[in-house]
């Protein structure tokens, strides 16, 4: 199959596993839905990638220990945003993350351009007759600024562990971290059989599946190529939503999606190439 169709198919992959969970967000709160993704991509990537955890030095484990914190910080507030506003708009402003770290070491005014286009599309998320609830639109915000951690902590853990150890390592204390609060929150309803098998589905279509094709694409796609297709993610988020939960958007909030949208594209195309990229960590952020 095609690299593209490869990523593609990650990115539809990672708007269904939040469909499903935003259609069980009556009867499991979001920080247990979360807890659950958590528990079974730890679980597939500790069996994957059986990490080393004896004989390492102190400084390889503040990366991963951020990275991990990162990730649960990331995944509750971005599941507690769109259990209050459009999965669609959420995705959308929490690109700001990304967006803005992209940009942050650039003093190029194209690069600042781009930024510049995607503030004025989630801006646009506040104007017009329906407007977005505060609390989500804050959450999401917060979910991208973790993701810009999130990035930062996966390249310094890329370099003191190998293959996806980090990950798998990260994704535990994401788990443990996030594990008191759905315990208080959700209670019970953790063990019931359905919602564990929704849950399992979940982790499976929100990181394990999209993580593995990334890594096959990855192997023949050029990384700007790559970034360029993941810039689609909140068009495809918000056309998962009106399919599948009857989500629709305003003509507005559309807008607000292309500027955002086309902001990371052009933030792909004019970021530099590495002059390498390892095997062993695409797709890790």
């Amino acid at each position: 199959m095609s690299p593209v169709w490869l990523v593609l198919a990650g990115i539809l992959s990672v708007q269904f596993g939040a469909v499903v969970s935003k259609g069980q967000f009556g009867e499991i709160p979001p920080v247990g839905m979360v807890f659950l993704r958590l528990v079974t991509t730890s679980l597939v990537l500790l069996a994957f990638a059986r990490p080393r955890l004896y004989g390492r030095a102190g400084t390889d484990w503040w990366p991963v220990l951020a990275l991990g914190f990162a990730l649960g910080a990331m995944n509750w507030a971005f599941y507690e945003s769109f259990a209050r506003i459009p999965l669609g708009v959420a995705v959308t402003i929490e690109f700001a993350g990304p967006l803005l770290l992209a940009a942050a070491g650039s003093r190029r005014p194209r690069d600042l351009a781009w930024v510049g286009l995607a503030a004025a599309g989630i801006a646009l998320f506040g104007a017009g007759p329906t407007r977005v609830d505060p609390v989500g639109f804050g959450l999401a915000l917060l979910a991208g600024a973790c993701w810009a951690l999130y990035v930062v902590s996966t390249a310094s853990t890329g370099r003191r562990w190998a293959g996806v150890e980090g990950l798998a390592v990260a994704t535990t204390v994401a788990t443990l971290a996030i594990a008191p609060f759905a315990v208080v929150s959700a209670g019970g309803r953790l063990v019931e059989p359905r919602l564990l098998v929704l849950g399992a589905l979940v982790g499976l279509l929100s990181s394990v599946v999209p993580y593995s094709l990334e890594m096959v694409a990855l192997r023949t796609m050029p990384p700007r190529v790559f970034g360029i297709l993941m810039s689609l993610e909140p068009a495809a988020a918000a056309l998962a939503a009106a399919v599948l939960l009857s989500e629709w958007l305003t003509p507005l909030q559309l807008v607000a999606v292309a500027c955002v949208t086309a902001a990371s594209v052009g933030a792909a195309r004019t970021e530099p190439a590495p002059e390498a990229v390892p095997a062993e960590e695409p797709g890790s952020g």
